[in-house]
């Protein structure tokens, strides 16, 4: 069994919980104490400027090696909220919650959630 702090990552930086002093838990999601340390200094700088869509890193500003080596790091977030995700339903079907229920609660036809979710991946 892989050790938890090897596995979990900040959603954010991407260290995982052995580089970080806290990792805080969300739906999916992990954010390190380094990462809401720079949101508070973000939210305080931020309350004299004009509010515009979030989106970091800015792509335009990247180099292709940049982009190339940022692209893991939203696979394995991704890979770690489908994990959640596929925990949570596990655990509605051990409460033997139905296909029909957990599909209408993602917004997909019952047998595209057995199909995406009956089985642990391999």
């Amino acid at each position: 069994m892989p050790d938890w702090k090897e596995s979990l990552r900040c959603s954010f930086c991407h260290k995982n919980a052995n580089e970080v002093t806290k990792l805080i838990a969300g739906p999916g999601v992990h954010i390190c104490d380094e990462c809401v340390g720079l949101c508070n200094d973000v939210l305080e700088a931020d309350r004299s400027v004009e509010h515009t869509e979030p989106r970091l890193p800015m792509w335009e500003t990247m180099t292709d090696d940049q982009i190339l080596d940022h692209l893991p790091k939203i696979a394995a977030v991704q890979a770690q909220i489908n994990d959640n995700l596929r925990e949570w339903v596990d655990h509605l079907r051990s409460r033997n919650v139905s296909w029909e229920r957990i599909g209408a609660s993602l917004s997909m036809t019952r047998q595209s959630a057995w199909e995406r979710f009956k089985e642990p991946p391999a």
